[in-house]
């Protein structure tokens, strides 16, 4: 069959090129029709909205929002929500494109979709961040619901966000809606686990990704970028596992400490300052070395495209376990590849967040709640068939992780598409 030489919209860059370059290489792979092709890079739906603001001193700001559904077939959509002043729709595409393949590969039975509002919530208080979040629900509210679209935390968003988002939408339809949202507080039917469990996938995988290069954690070194909901959990967890964590970054600073950091009372001086700069206990580096520090694995947790043509040449890690979505650009990809520095792509290496989110959807729609333990046992089960899933496939096809990865999400949702059909 003829496929189109270039990603099925050329004009894309940024994450959007990267997540589409992707998906060509798995279509070719899979020798999938030019028409399928463009309907796997096409969003199902999207929705962009205006979000006015009457800040604390009565002024007006407005903010634009977007809600991307990129796939329905396997089920829902299923996709964070972000709050950052970089979004835009081109990313948000990318994210919830990510989002498909992520739930094929660890077997859940949703879609992809994310969120996104272009705002720096640093910068607002939180009644500004609560009449944000219940405005934009109240735009995107005809096309989100527990059978339909369910969002989630994300950068810049947390369970007191997801809370304003499930009581919004609750009072519009007149009850309790538990299951419209996952990553809430445990009071409002959020699950045990669900708060860490994207870091505890980021650890999961990165040790087995150090035991299949023969690499003791006791005796290995990581660095960490981001210390948000995802590098602060990665890094407590790799610690814990007897892993030295030579180095944390944030967007204010980042800290080093040769013999390991203590990320316990790391953690605690995050909590009162706000950020890993100044930590008394480790010297002070420039953030942008974190990526290149000779380490055994680098965790990129922060946010997209900072593995770049520029210093992809420069990582000295053995192995690089992606954290955040789409961290690593398709040039430095191919960079890594020949330099043979094993890349654990995304889809894999923080699906942690939406397998537990599934969890949590699912104990709403049975109103039951699941232990810790259960959480933590049915989690890694999954990681660890998404982990032997993919080296299987490199093993037997000859790809990278990232390949092998695309191509068997990628598979999944042509066969549910094939098996379904086309209405009408």
């Amino acid at each position: 069959m003829a496929h189109p030489e270039s990603p099925v919209l050329p004009q894309a860059a940024g994450p959007l090129a990267d997540a589409l370059a992707q998906l060509h290489k798995a279509a070719a792979t899979l020798e999938i029709s030019d028409g399928l092709h463009q309907l796997l890079a096409s969003p199902r739906r999207e929705l962009a909205v205006s979000i006015p603001l009457r800040r604390d001193d009565g002024t007006l700001a407005l903010y634009s929002g977007f809600r991307v559904q990129h796939n329905f077939t396997r089920g829902p959509a299923k996709g964070g929500l972000r709050y950052a002043p970089s979004v835009d729709l081109d990313e948000v595409r990318a994210l919830a494109m990510w989002m498909t393949w992520k739930c094929a590969l660890v077997d859940v039975p949703y879609g992809g979709a994310k969120g996104g509002v272009a705002i720096d919530p640093r910068e607002h208080s939180k009644s500004e961040l609560e009449r944000v979040t219940r405005r934009y629900t109240t735009e995107i509210l005809p096309i989100i619901g527990p059978e339909v679209d369910i969002p989630a935390p994300d950068v810049g968003t947390d369970e007191q966000t997801m809370a304003w988002i499930m009581d919004t939408y609750s009072v519009a339809r007149g009850y309790t809606v538990t299951g419209v949202v996952t990553g809430k507080p445990l009071s409002l039917g959020g699950s045990q686990g669900r708060a860490q469990a994207t870091s505890r996938g980021v650890a999961h995988i990165a040790l087995m990704a150090m035991a299949s290069r023969g690499i003791d954690p006791n005796h290995a070194t990581a660095a960490v970028q981001g210390f948000g909901k995802v590098g602060h959990g990665a890094a407590r967890f790799l610690a814990e596992a007897g892993v030295r964590v030579r180095a944390v970054s944030d967007v204010d600073g980042a800290v080093y400490a040769h013999d390991g950091l203590d990320i316990a009372r790391l953690a605690e001086h995050v909590d009162r300052t706000g950020s890993v700069a100044g930590f008394d206990s480790a010297e002070a580096i420039d953030p942008g070395s974190v990526l290149t520090l000779d380490v055994d694995v680098v965790v990129p947790a922060a946010v997209e495209g900072v593995l770049t043509e520029d210093n992809a040449s420069k990582v000295q890690a053995r192995i690089v376990v992606e954290g955040a979505n789409g961290p690593t650009t398709e040039a430095a990809d191919a960079i890594l590849k020949d330099r043979d520095i094993l890349v654990v792509p995304d889809i894999l290496a923080n699906a942690g967040g939406v397998v537990v989110s599934y969890f949590e959807w699912v104990q709403a729609n049975q109103a039951y709640q699941w232990t810790e333990r259960e959480v933590n046992d049915r989690l890694e089960e999954r990681m660890a068939k998404a982990w032997h899933d993919v080296v299987a496939h490199s093993g037997a096809h000859g790809m990278t992780y990232r390949e092998s990865a695309t191509v068997l999400a990628v598979e999944r949702v042509v066969e549910a598409h094939r098996l379904r059909g086309l209405y009408p």
